[in-house]
Parts: C-alpha cells; structure tokens; sequence
C-alpha cells in the first residue's frame, strides 16, 4: 500500500470511528439520569409514613422529589430526612394564595433551607381565573413572585392543568400566561398528560417558546377524556389515566425536543394510583431504560 493509499485509508477509519462515537455518545445521552416524582402521587403514604415512604421512593431508584405540602414538618427536618435517603428535592409546590407578599417570603426561605431550585404555583382557584382580568391579575402575580424569589436565586414557575388551554374569547390562557409573564422571572412546569387531555400540542410550544420549560410532569394517559370549562369527566381515577409508558402519549417523539424545551427535572406523576408503590416503580422503570 503505498503512501497516499495509507493515508486515505487512515483518514476514512479514522472518520468512522468518530462517527461511530459519536453516535454512542448520542444514544447514552439521551435518557433521563434522575427520574424524579412528584410525592402527591403517595401523599396517603407520606400521611402515615414521612421518613419511610421517601425511604420506599429512594429505593426504587428515584433521585429527585417534589413536595407538595410537608405534612407538619419544619424545613430542616425536610432536609435531613432528603438527605439520610440520598435524595435532593428540586422544586415544591405551593398554593396560590402563598404567593402574597405577607406570605410569600416565608415559602422562599423554606425552599432554600430545603435546596430547592424552584417554587411552583400548580393551580389557581377557579373563582379567580374567570374572566380576562382574573388572568392579567394573575400574571402580575407570577411576575411579581418570580422577581421576589429570583432575588433570592430561587426561580418561580407555574404549574398547568387542562383549562388553560381551553379558549376564551379566542384565547388559551396558557398563551396568554406566556406572553404577559416574563420569561425570566415565570418559567413553566408543563405537565405533559394534562396538555394532552387539553388538545394542546406540547411540540409546537416548544418550537414557539424554547427554553421556558425546566420542568415537565410525566404520566400518561389510556384515553383521551372529555374536557370542558367545568371539568375533566372520568379523569384521574383508573379510567383515563395510568402508568408512564403504558398510555396512549408519544415520549420519545416529545423528549427527543427536550433540550429544545429546556428540560432539567422529568418528574411522574399519578394522582390517584390504585397501588401508589407499584405505580411509581411501573412508571420508574420505564422511563430510567427509555433511550432517544
């Protein structure tokens, strides 16, 4: 083989190879390294059983949690408990009369003796999201809490269900919120199965608003229900909603978007598991062996 020869030949394996590491490199990158969980899936066993139920969700293989409530417990305690189990919490929920200014600095220091990274708000009671002005009073408010805990180096983010995106007056709140809200101070926790029962397309808000989505909840659904102004009919018992991985949703076709959206935290979510242990371990394995 004479020397030019050699040289190509070289250059073509040599190419090859990168491209084959690179492509290793892709397929082993692209999964979730903590799957998190959203503690209301076993809010009756957190109930009787704080310290051993984190226990349980740690030895299934969970890294991360997010509260919703802490059952009487001080912050510190909250963080020992995190700790003794290996676990971090990178965000809480919190209710939205919470966000007052008398009442609001109280949930970011808690956050930060916990370590937590951000403060969701998961729901606006509906007697105050009624009409267009109940949704501008609203976005003040998130904008308002979010420059209030982003000076404490904690962001604010909201939370959806299914309303926001049924149309009003030609609109979805859901875009509303995220053109009013400033998206550094208001980021967004989509709740990916909830958007799905709303017929919104979680692809195309990525496309429109990148990077706004550092959370996402993850639970699926086995059919699509009927929603209305008044309501999701038959949802969130056994009828409609089930196991990560073993509903109707498309994962991979939305998590291959995932850097898109910016995604940080892929937390489940059931809300009411028949069996909350077995649940949150059918969804964990699942989603720790998923790959795009």
């Amino acid at each position: 083989m004479n020397r030019r020869r050699f040289l190509e030949t070289a250059t073509i394996l040599s190419a090859a190879t990168l491209i084959s590491t690179k492509l290793g490199w892709a397929t082993d990158d692209h999964k979730i390294g903590k799957v998190g969980l959203q503690l209301y899936t076993v809010r009756g066993k957190m109930k009787r059983d704080f310290d051993g139920t984190l226990a349980k969700v740690a030895s299934i293989g969970y890294k991360e949690v997010e509260f919703a409530g802490y059952f009487g417990r001080p912050p510190q305690q909250v963080r020992a408990a995190l700790e003794k189990n290996g676990l971090t919490s990178p965000s809480c929920h919190v209710d939205y009369d919470l966000l007052a200014p008398d009442k609001w600095p109280v949930q970011i220091e808690s956050a930060k003796t916990i370590g937590q990274s951000y403060i969701v708000n998961p729901w606006i009671p509906e007697e105050l999201r009624k009409t267009e002005d109940d949704w501008k009073r609203a976005a003040e408010t998130f904008n308002r809490a979010g420059e209030a805990s982003q000076k404490a180096g904690i962001q604010f983010a909201y939370h959806n269900h299914w309303f926001e995106f049924l149309p009003a007056n030609g609109k979805r709140p859901y875009d509303f919120l995220l053109a009013a809200c400033d998206p550094n101070l208001v980021k967004m926790e989509m709740d990916l199965c909830w958007i799905t029962a709303g017929g919104g397309d979680p692809l195309a808000y990525f496309d429109r608003y990148p990077g706004r989505f550092p959370l996402v909840h993850v639970k699926d659904l086995k059919s699509m229900p009927q929603v209305t102004a008044g309501g999701a009919q038959n949802f969130g018992d056994t009828v409609a909603m089930t196991e990560v991985g073993s509903g109707i949703i498309d994962w991979k076709k939305i998590f291959v978007q995932s850097d898109k959206a910016g995604i940080k935290h892929y937390i489940v979510e059931h809300d009411h598991p028949k069996q909350p242990f077995e649940s949150i371990k059918t969804s964990y394995e699942y989603l720790s062996a998923l790959r795009w």
